[in-house]
């Protein structure tokens, strides 16, 4: 259990890294992610991944929580960036934030076959000032016309 363990978190620290010829490798071919009102296929969710990380400078994650039962590992995150750059068509806020969730992740020997995960959206949209409702809303709307 250790290993998927290992493997699960390589997977964020290959994104937290940039390395997404790691990540590649990390991924099953027919790896599917679903969460926040999204799914993705593999080369979706590593473009999302690019996206992400361009938008967002100074990243880090801390697991806080890790847990690892057969093949799956259920880890809960907390990571800190700043929002530097336009991202699902919200400017850059320049503001600090801490956004926190919980993915599972399914390995397969030493590769990721499938994610879910859920974040806490309500909060992230508050810290980067967006009106609660109205920025949920919007948010909604966006994830939804993104993953379509």
């Amino acid at each position: 259990m250790s290993q998927n363990k290992d493997v699960a978190l390589s997977v964020s620290l290959a994104i937290l890294k940039g390395q997404w010829s790691t990540l590649e490798v990390l991924l099953a071919e027919d790896f599917t992610y679903t969460g926040d009102g999204m799914t993705f296929d593999k080369r979706q969710y590593i473009d999302f991944m690019k996206g992400m990380k361009s938008a967002f400078s100074n990243m880090a994650m801390e697991f806080t929580h890790v847990v690892s039962e057969g093949d799956l590992v259920s880890i809960r995150f907390v990571t800190t960036c700043t929002h530097t750059g336009k991202f699902m068509g919200a400017p850059a806020t320049n503001k600090s934030l801490a956004i926190s969730g919980i993915f599972m992740r399914r390995v397969e020997g030493e590769r990721v076959m499938q994610e879910w995960q859920t974040t806490d959206l309500l909060g992230t949209m508050t810290q980067m000032g967006v009106g609660t409702l109205l920025g949920y809303a919007i948010f909604g709307v966006l994830l939804k016309s993104k993953s379509a």
